[in-house]
């Protein structure tokens, strides 16, 4: 629906009752907890810490436009930009226990 939030990181709207959550563009555990925080579809939140340590958010992927162009997050987009604005799904974590 027009004036729904977008989500800055697949490029869809989040409607009303969608599974969304805040993302701390700094990690909480690295200093970030005080931080700016996006708003994203819970897909796309959870896409991306199954894909990146916290270590690896803070040192490389702290905002938008760097977590828009990793490689490893661009198969992801490219599926999910094909879904409905309230598409959600389990998402099955790449990294183990430990490397957060």
């Amino acid at each position: 629906m027009p004036g729904d939030p977008v989500c800055p990181l697949c490029g869809r709207p989040i409607p009303e009752g969608a599974k969304s959550s805040r993302h701390h563009l700094t990690p909480k555990l690295k200093g970030g907890a005080r931080m700016q925080t996006v708003l994203l579809h819970q897909i796309c939140h959870s896409a991306i810490h199954a894909n990146f340590s916290e270590t690896e958010l803070a040192a490389h992927f702290s905002d938008i436009e760097s977590l828009r162009a990793a490689p490893r997050l661009q198969a992801f987009l490219t599926w999910v930009r094909t879904k409905p604005p309230a598409f959600h799904a389990r998402t099955f974590g790449k990294l183990g226990k430990g490397r957060r």
